[in-house]
């Protein structure tokens, strides 16, 4: 089976029909569906926008992820991955393996215009890793914040060329612009819209509902064929604007950040240090000259630098 490109072609030579069953001297087969190499893994790829390295606990940060800590004990951590810095150009370089500019995303889809490298459309030349693993016979699903799809084609009317389920994916559930409300966001179900599942006097909150659906989707492929490999592809909108967190999170963390954002640089480095994701020799950077008072940073009333 030649997989160096899409879509694979068996090759299943078929006999001719004969006028009379008794006559068929070789019976007929069904095609076979394309399947992944013996052994090809499931895929959880998460993505967690405006999450800076020394955030999680993982890598040495203030917000406890003992189950990314788990995996990270289990497994590796990387610590040369590179951001574009915006959400568009990430998720493009991500599902694509190109740099952001070539796919045509040098800036979030919003701002799109027509520049080369800017226009906000990826070329077809340029496949998704959901398409890829798609067409090589996994099931594929993406659940969250896509923000791919150029702006003026999120319509009843389309195109839906560039809409999640043509770039690859058989399944879609989230949302397909830059932000959205995390207790009453706008929803699409593959191509259509769709009511959120409870409402947020009910307890909904976005982040929770999604890991839902990733899962319930996941078991239904696992209870179908359990030899089938999956590719779940899970972008939430927390940590982007708007930040909206359910009372129970704010409550766990009250008062944990009242020796305000220097020494919590301090202490992450230092944690930092100890897990051995940044070298001994490591020092924080200061920041830029209009935000400085002596070594220290002005600060507003969040407790955050000015600037």
């Amino acid at each position: 089976m030649d997989r160096h490109s899409l879509p694979i072609v068996t090759h299943s030579p078929q006999p001719s029909a004969a006028v009379d069953y008794r006559s068929q001297s070789r019976p007929f087969h069904r095609s076979a569906p394309v399947r992944p190499p013996q052994g090809a893994p499931n895929i959880l790829l998460i993505m967690i926008d405006d999450v800076g390295f020394g955030a999680a606990s993982a890598f040495g940060g203030p917000c406890r992820t003992p189950t990314a800590e788990r995996l990270a004990d289990d497994g590796l951590k990387y610590t040369r991955f590179h951001t574009t810095a915006l959400c568009s150009p990430t998720r493009a370089a991500t599902l694509t393996g190109r740099n952001h500019h070539s796919v045509g995303m040098g800036v979030i889809s919003e701002m799109a215009g027509a520049a080369p490298g800017y226009n906000g459309t990826r070329p077809a030349s340029a496949a998704t890793v959901a398409r890829i693993l798609q067409g090589n016979g996994y099931a594929t699903g993406a659940f969250g914040k896509m923000h791919q799809t150029p702006a003026w084609e999120i319509t009843p009317a389309g195109p839906f060329d560039r809409w999640p389920c043509r770039e690859g994916f058989d399944k879609f559930y989230g949302f397909l612009g830059a932000e959205s409300d995390q207790f009453s966001p706008v929803l699409y179900e593959d191509f259509t819209v769709v009511e959120p599942p409870r409402s947020p006097e009910e307890g909904y909150h976005l982040s929770e509902d999604l890991v839902d659906r990733a899962l319930a989707w996941i078991e239904g492929v696992d209870a179908i064929d359990s030899d089938k490999p999956w590719f779940c592809y899970l972008p939430f909108g927390a940590c982007h604007a708007p930040l909206q967190i359910p009372e129970e999170y704010l409550d766990k963390y009250r008062g944990e950040f009242d020796h305000g954002w220097d020494r919590q640089r301090e202490i992450t480095l230092e944690r930092q240090k100890r897990l051995g994701v940044v070298p001994d020799e490591t020092v924080l950077a200061r920041g830029p000259p209009a935000c400085r008072t002596g070594n220290r940073w002005t600060k507003n009333n969040a407790g955050l630098p000015r600037g």
